[in-house]
């Protein structure tokens, strides 16, 4: 059969599959541009956020330095999100997994991110997240809790306000780390078996 004006019909899948395609190639180019500034070391550690929420997971972390404090990140529109900002100075990673919910015009997919395990560990220099939590089994090395924030050290150039709450520890292990996101930025981010996926209704990290 033939449509109005003489056009044949697509075989059925084609138009949804070229539809997701261009849902996803965006979403893939922006990924691509980041990590590259992130290895560069030139993407700043604050920006305008997108307002949606991320999971973050991984089976080990570890790192020599941390510092933590109170921040409040905001979107393009000027809403504020707050969050703990925690800086980690050198860190390796036994894998890592980031997955976010998008609304698109076929529904919603999930975009997911994939590296290390049996490639390999993941590491990254002077990694800044803005999260709205965090879990998992931790152990911190020389701890201080209730510093004044913008005294903090242990992480170059990560500091609060005078007079805010303020942790920071000389080195951390966490096991079984899970963490919503409004941002996560590196330095010099090195990811070992990447993959990367679009889907609707996809699997999330947690």
């Amino acid at each position: 059969m033939s449509r109005a004006g003489g056009r044949s019909r697509p075989p059925e899948g084609r138009t949804a599959w070229r539809k997701a395609a261009l849902v996803a190639l965006p979403a893939v180019a922006a990924v691509a541009a980041m990590s590259v500034a992130m290895a560069e070391g030139v993407l700043a550690a604050s920006f305008a956020l997108s307002g949606t929420a991320f999971q973050v997971s991984s089976g080990q972390l570890t790192s020599k330095g941390l510092v933590s404090f109170v921040d409040v990140g905001r979107s393009a529109d000027g809403e504020g999100h707050p969050g703990a900002l925690l800086g980690i100075g050198r860190a390796t990673l036994s894998d890592i997994c980031q997955a976010a919910k998008v609304d698109t015009p076929l529904g919603r997919v999930v975009f997911r991110l994939t590296a290390g395990g049996d490639a390999g560990d993941v590491t990254v220099d002077h990694l800044v997240i803005h999260g709205q939590d965090l879990v998992g089994d931790a152990r911190f090395g020389e701890v201080q809790i209730g510093r004044d924030a913008s005294t903090l050290d242990r992480v170059a150039g990560i500091r609060g306000r005078p007079g805010q709450f303020g942790l920071q520890a000389a080195d951390v292990s966490v096991a079984g780390v899970k963490s919503h996101a409004w941002s996560a930025t590196g330095g010099d981010f090195r990811l070992k078996g990447l993959a990367l996926s679009v889907n609707l209704n996809g699997k999330e990290c947690f």
